[in-house]
């Protein structure tokens, strides 16, 4: 994971790079279950894409403004726009295929 990153959202975002941001919380067990299988995207997907993981604990107006209701919850940004969002446990080819369909 590349941890906590000190940009405003927007801007983290927008990029040409897919974004998958996790929203969890560090009490969740879903969320813990979720982790490794985070890492497992990334050692795949390597530099074409940005995970970032956000705590709704810790930012409740970043979950607020994507009306994210329960955790885990990945959204998937690409050029500022959401393209792919789910909530629970995914699997890593699930969250793979979506992230490759935004990479070049």
């Amino acid at each position: 994971m590349e941890g906590k990153i000190n940009a405003p959202f927007a801007v983290l975002v927008n990029g040409d790079v897919p974004v998958l941001v996790d929203f969890f919380a560090t009490w969740c067990g879903p969320c813990k279950a979720l982790a490794p299988v985070l890492i497992k995207v990334k050692s795949e997907v390597k530099d074409s894409a940005r995970l970032v993981k956000v705590d709704v604990d810790v930012n409740p107006k970043a979950a607020i403004q994507y009306s994210v209701r329960g955790v885990p919850t990945l959204l998937l940004f690409h050029k500022g726009e959401i393209v792919w969002r789910k909530s629970g446990v995914q699997s890593a080819s699930r969250i793979i295929k979506e992230i490759r369909k935004y990479t070049h």
